[in-house]
């Protein structure tokens, strides 16, 4: 059995190379991954803007070359002899520019591979047609539900879809055994990290399980409906008190309020003595003292007369009061809406900072899962503001790195906090701060640095830190690679791969058995589709032979799945 290696399939061209268009962190971890991993060579190709922006230093990468160009058109596309190269990525943040770039690319070269990154995936699926030897990917899509499982505390939350089953990441006590596929992880080594597809699988703690939840259209809308009705009624009386809160400030607030209650107190006593027959005629007499004026009244006692003018005076004060909170509460209302703000402060909610590509994706699954949700971004032009404004999700913009920022979503009594925005130091600050605001605070912090992501984890003990580009750049290199990726799991910071591979004829696993393509650690075989027939079978013994053109999926580290890719070439494929 062979070990993981770094391998790629034969050049169908000449060449040996990637070509590479973006700077950012995805273009930055796939070009580190095409080079170290699969030992081929990449041409980055950027305009002086970009590189002007790139986020990581692409001149410490062996094998990348740098090829600068005052834009990406049909020439620069052939300075980087892309009529040789093995495939292309499009990895910049710009949908109709990737589209347009790879339209020039197909006139040159009509059956090269085209790897295109787009935040829509909607529209992105019909490229995929339209262009031919394609694929689409968005990095928010496929980062996001790590993102929002790690806020919230869970496992996993996008299942992935396998031969018609949809598998989800479960942990082993909350699913039946007869629904388990795999080990996944152990994560109960004290002390150690995590084992990723151990050995024996039955000390993984993590598994991938098949989800036989059912429900109907109808039954999923009645329960959304009643949980949102019961939400409204309890939140309502809330909302109020805190919508009063944010407008009107403390000390109005009080001042009013200690009004209020030497009037009752002072009204208490008066109506007593001058024996009313009801609640009501206590109240009516206190009032027309308060906001009328008293009455002249010789035959009341010295008493009497004392609290007759204590309320006169307290009814004196309560108006102008009253009136001043009113207009304080009406300025700032005004301002919260020219500013974009949408001071609510609530509780159990979650705190998200940065609405880009990423920031958008998690803003929105929250709010489809019914999950209360207040929005951070600097860049009132953010992709998300608009659709935060849409949804009616309360909306900050302002500086996540202050404090007070944080506490006007009021952090203190958060559920979590998500800092996604693309500025490490502003997520890192914003983490720190919230932590200050409240100790126990879970906390997710995207951070493209992975020795800084140590550190932080190790000094500030700040367990949650996830690159988006990390989780995000496996998919795109397999997509390269022609490889069948069908979904991804993140564990940590990092990525097991779902695959699905077809044994060669003559490869080292033709007429070889099914745990010979299995490796502790890298690879596990989960289910089998022999060649002819339509259904795949799960959890296939280990002594089963493999044949020529059988199916295999498998859950695989990347260094795992290229290794596989070299037991089922097919003989007198060669590897590079």
């Amino acid at each position: 059995m062979l070990s993981p290696s770094s391998v790629i399939p034969q050049p169908r061209r000449g060449g040996n190379h990637f070509v590479v268009n973006g700077s950012d962190g995805l273009a930055y971890r796939l070009a580190e991954q095409l080079t170290q991993r699969y030992g081929a060579d990449v041409v980055l190709l950027l305009t002086p803007e970009q590189l002007a922006g790139a986020r990581g230093d692409f001149a410490d990468l062996p094998r990348v070359r740098v090829l600068v160009v005052d834009r990406v058109d049909e020439r620069a596309l052939r300075q980087a002899d892309l009529e040789h190269a093995l495939g292309l990525a499009l990895t910049v943040q710009d949908d109709v520019g990737n589209i347009h770039i790879a339209l020039r690319a197909r006139d040159i070269v009509p059956d090269l591979r085209l790897v295109v990154r787009m935040y829509n995936s909607n529209l992105g699926r019909g490229i995929e047609e339209l262009l031919g030897n394609a694929k689409v990917l968005s990095d928010a899509e496929i980062a996001a539900p790590a993102l929002v499982a790690i806020a919230l505390d869970e496992v996993n939350a996008a299942p992935v879809p396998v031969a018609g089953r949809t598998l989800v990441v479960a942990r082993r006590q909350a699913v039946v055994p007869a629904d388990v596929v795999c080990g996944l992880v152990d994560t109960t080594s004290p002390g150690a990290a995590v084992d990723l597809l151990p050995a024996d699988p039955a000390r993984a703690d993590l598994v991938l399980a098949e989800d036989r939840e059912t429900t109907s259209v109808a039954d999923t809308v009645n329960d959304v409906a009643r949980l949102v009705t019961r939400r409204a009624r309890r939140w309502r009386l809330r909302a109020v008190v805190d919508t009063v809160k944010s407008l009107v400030s403390r000390q109005f607030r009080l001042a009013v309020s200690t009004t209020l209650v030497v009037l009752a107190v002072a009204g208490f006593f008066f109506a007593r003595g001058a024996h009313v027959r009801s609640v009501w005629d206590g109240i009516y007499l206190t009032a027309v003292n308060a906001f009328g004026g008293p009455d002249l009244s010789p035959e009341l006692s010295g008493r009497q007369q004392l609290l007759q003018l204590v309320i006169a005076l307290a009814g004196l004060a309560l108006v102008p009061l009253v009136t001043a909170m009113v207009v304080e509460g009406l300025v700032n209302a005004r301002l919260a809406v020219a500013q974009g703000r949408l001071r609510l402060p609530t509780d159990g909610h979650i705190v998200l900072v940065g609405l880009g590509n990423v920031g958008t994706r998690a803003m929105r699954l929250l709010y489809d899962r019914g999950i209360p949700v207040v929005a951070i971004d600097v860049n009132e032009q953010a992709r998300g503001v608009a659709l935060a404004r849409e949804l009616g999700i309360p909306l900050i913009i302002g500086d996540a790195s202050r404090e007070s920022t944080l506490r006007s979503a009021n952090v203190q009594q958060c559920r979590a906090l998500m800092t996604l925005a693309s500025n490490d130091v502003i997520n890192l600050e914003a983490a720190l701060h919230g932590r200050n605001l409240q100790p126990q605070l879970r906390v997710l912090v995207r951070l493209f640095d992975g020795d800084l992501a140590a550190r932080v984890r190790k000094t500030f003990s700040i367990r949650y830190t996830r690159s988006v580009s990390y989780l995000a750049a496996p998919a795109f290199a397999e997509a390269l690679m022609e490889r069948e990726v069908i979904g991804t799991i993140s564990v940590e910071r990092r990525v097991l791969l779902v695959a699905e591979v077809v044994v060669g004829a003559g490869s080292a696993l033709d007429g070889a058995r099914v745990g010979d393509a299995d490796t502790a650690g890298a690879v596990r075989v989960i289910a089998l589709a022999e060649f002819g027939e339509p259904r795949p079978l799960w959890r296939p013994a280990d002594n089963r032979v493999l044949h020529a053109r059988d199916r295999l999926t498998v859950v695989a580290s990347r260094d795992g799945l290229s290794g596989l890719m070299a037991q089922v070439a097919a003989a007198g494929a060669a590897t590079v």
